[in-house]
């Protein structure tokens, strides 16, 4: 067990290793120039040289990317170029936003997805299995931003139950928070739980043909206890790595989502921040999201090892 984690340890330490000297390379390699874009057109070139020395762009490429890691690493993330204050400070304020709004959208996704999946599989070939597999079908077909408009139109504009936008924020109330990303919520979590529905679905019904399922029946135990006692535990190592993915990717999918409802989260920091050229906070924001990918796949494949006796085996 030890021996399995400790390679997956290492790949961990690689892959964020490898992710952050691309993320690098590609956002420096973008054209133009930070100073430039932040002086403005007009700005004669001696000021745009002396800005560009004040924030540290004339060092080399090997330099800056070694101060950003040691940075990372010491939780250093420099200053904005834009807003002048420290990246760390502004980051940690956005996700105060962005992390509720992604475990809102994950709990929606896995209360709809893991009851459809386990439906759909107790039912298979009859008409609710069908008509439920109809309806994740055009979910992951659904963009969700396009969906966002629809819950706009639909409960803000015509009902008038909800905000078409904005952040009540948490100093107000909790309740006022959530109410303010219901519908961002539910937007996110519409093509997720599609998604894992369908992939719940085919591992219970693949647990169900196995013999040791028909074994058990053949003991006199009932469907739901067969299902609930020995058919989920398995069936759970697939869904769990998709569950994983998803919550990573639910950060990462807030950038269009935050900015269709207009929400102060991480997503619209970067948007805003591209449109900047605020590179420094770009870059930070990308190794952020790509850090929690990695990390959740880490802690994926640890969960693996508990749950799955098959991988201890394979790893003495």
């Amino acid at each position: 067990m030890s021996v399995f984690i400790f390679r997956r340890f290492l790949t961990l330490i690689a892959t964020l290793l490898g992710a952050s000297l691309i993320i690098f390379l590609v956002l420096d390699a973008l054209p133009g120039n930070a100073a430039q874009m932040l002086m403005g057109a007009d700005a004669s070139p001696d000021a745009v040289r002396a800005l560009t020395i004040k924030l540290g762009l004339d060092q080399p490429l090997y330099y800056r990317y070694v101060h950003w890691i040691m940075g990372l690493l010491t939780g250093d993330l420099g200053n904005s170029y834009v807003y002048g204050t420290p990246v760390a400070g502004l980051i940690a304020e956005r996700l105060t936003l962005t992390i509720p709004l992604a475990i809102m959208s994950m709990s929606m996704t896995v209360v709809l997805a893991l009851s459809a999946g386990i439906y759909t599989a107790a039912n298979h070939n009859k008409l609710g299995d069908v008509g439920v597999m109809s309806l994740t079908q055009f979910g992951i077909a659904l963009p969700n931003f396009w969906f966002a408009i629809l819950l706009i139109l639909l409960f803000s504009v015509k009902l008038q139950w909800l905000s078409a936008g904005g952040f009540a924020g948490w100093d107000e109330s909790i309740l006022a928070g959530i109410k303010s990303l219901l519908l961002p919520a539910i937007s996110l979590s519409v093509v997720q739980a599609a998604i894992l529905a369908r992939v719940t679905r085919s591992a219970v019904l693949e647990v169900l043909r196995e013999d040791f399922v028909r074994t058990a029946r053949a003991k006199g135990l009932s469907k739901r206890d067969v299902l609930w006692r020995h058919v989920l535990r398995n069936a759970m190592i697939p869904v769990m790595t998709i569950m994983g993915l998803q919550f990573a990717n639910l950060l990462a999918g807030t950038i269009v989502i935050e900015n269709v409802f207009y929400l102060p989260g991480l997503g619209r920091l970067i948007f805003q921040s591209i449109a900047n050229r605020d590179l420094i906070v770009v870059r930070n924001c990308v190794m952020l999201l790509a850090g929690v990918v990695v990390i959740v796949n880490f802690v994926v494949d640890v969960l693996y090892a508990f749950i799955d006796p098959r991988i201890k085996v394979h790893n003495l």
